[in-house]
């Protein structure tokens, strides 16, 4: 039987095409305004005939509804930033193959293995989330003392079940604008935490993300991130090729809680609200590469720390954070090897910074080694610098096998005999 494909121009021909048995393949021929919402049937395809081609979904609908082995390719979907412009039927009994190619979105596009969605495959490149706000997502992974908001591409596996699998591929990721950043969390990927469903993704790769939670100041236990491989969540390389950029508090630039072969970031990691850390990580990375600057605004903000799991090699270009509380680098758990290449420094003093959803006061610590951490080789060219009052270039309470720092320690904020 052959494909059968229709063009369709208006919201009448539209609804008709998705209900049509038939049509295995919708072609939309020019924008189309106050889309009601639509459900594509399993196997059907969406696509546009030219750049112009756009659906644009009611005010306060949500937009399309996939199920299983659908593939939108060259559109605009635009919905209302807070609504789903892109969402799966988790009556279904799995996702099948879901391909999403080359679509701009204006709101949410999440998509969640619950239910009786048990199996599937995700391919998701060039997707360009303009506008979106997951804040309104009341389900929320939990831990370390924290929920995390998801994201405005939001790729979830609920299931309790640790069988249960959904695989994919995912490139070209961008959110949000400079000055204009999506709610919540920015691109998000999760299983069901450490005994639960899982995602294995062979690539997680993102451009631009720009991304603000709007977290009342004060918040201890919600944060969200730039980039998010949340628990449950096995990628085997991720790459940021773009800036990521927070701009609110608890806003984390770069997160692991789940386990990463290899993360490469291009793009310069930079946060400009409080307790908006650059690299956290609390699974497992086994070669980290941050090729540009790593840069933190807001106070207690860090340029990178391990508190859980490990990291095995880790490179960094530069480390540089400005406000109060803010440690450049912070280790409580045994990782292999960190080289920084153009030294840490930091220029505030003693404030507050969120621990493990617990605020507590920290000086701004070029490099900070606590209890219970320990590393096989540090290797730092271009020195350890502070510029706070009393501030110590290095705290030193693990072990290292190897410390190498060139560039000397400078406490430029004084309060110290000459080092």
């Amino acid at each position: 039987m052959n494909i059968a494909t229709r063009q369709v121009s208006t919201v009448t021909e539209l609804r008709a095409a998705a209900d049509d048995d038939h049509v295995q393949q919708i072609v939309i021929s020019a924008p189309i305004t106050d889309v009601p919402g639509l459900r594509l049937s399993p196997g059907q395809a969406l696509t546009g005939i030219d750049a112009q081609a756009a659906l644009r979904f009611a005010p306060g609908s949500d937009g399309l509804e996939l199920t299983a082995d659908n593939e939108i390719h060259g559109l605009s979907l635009l919905a209302d930033p807070d609504r789903c412009a892109i969402f799966n039927d988790t009556a279904v009994d799995g996702l099948g193959r879901l391909v999403l190619r080359n679509l701009t979105v204006e709101g949410v596009v999440r998509l969640l293995a619950r239910d009786r969605v048990r199996s599937g495959h995700v391919e998701a490149h060039d997707i360009d989330v303009r506008a979106a706000d997951a804040r309104g997502c009341e389900e929320r992974p939990k831990g370390y003392g924290v929920e995390v908001i998801p994201g405005a591409f939001t790729l979830w596996n609920q299931h309790d079940d640790r069988a249960v699998t959904i695989t994919a591929d995912l490139t070209g990721l961008s959110a949000g604008r400079a000055g204009a950043p999506v709610r919540g969390s920015g691109i998000f990927v999760s299983g069901a935490g450490d005994t639960g469903g899982r995602v294995v993704a062979h690539r997680l790769e993102t451009g631009a993300v720009h991304s603000d939670g709007a977290i009342a100041p004060g918040t201890a236990n919600r944060i969200t991130g730039g980039v998010f491989v949340v628990s449950g969540a096995f990628v085997a390389s991720v790459r940021n090729q773009g800036p990521v950029t927070t701009y609110g508090p608890n806003d984390m630039v770069l997160d692991n809680w789940g386990a990463v072969d290899r993360w490469i970031a291009d793009g310069k990691v930079t946060s400009h609200g409080p307790s908006a850390i650059g690299f956290v990580n609390f699974g497992t990375v086994d070669r980290l590469e941050l090729n540009a600057l790593v840069e933190t605004f807001g106070q207690g903000s860090r340029g990178f720390n391990v508190y859980a799991g490990t990291v095995r090699s880790a490179e960094f270009e530069r480390v540089v954070t400005h406000a109060d509380g803010a440690v450049g680098i912070q280790i409580s758990q045994r990782v292999g090897e960190i080289v920084v290449r153009r030294g840490i420094e930091t220029w505030g003093g003693t404030g507050d910074s969120l621990v493990k959803g617990v605020v507590i006061r920290l000086a701004a610590t070029a490099l900070s080694i606590k209890p219970g951490g320990s590393a096989q080789k540090i290797a730092i060219a271009g020195g350890l610098i502070t510029h706070g009052g009393s501030v110590n270039p290095l705290e030193l309470h693990g072990a290292i096998d190897t410390l190498e720092i060139g560039g000397g320690l400078v406490a430029a904020g004084g309060g110290f005999e000459a080092i």
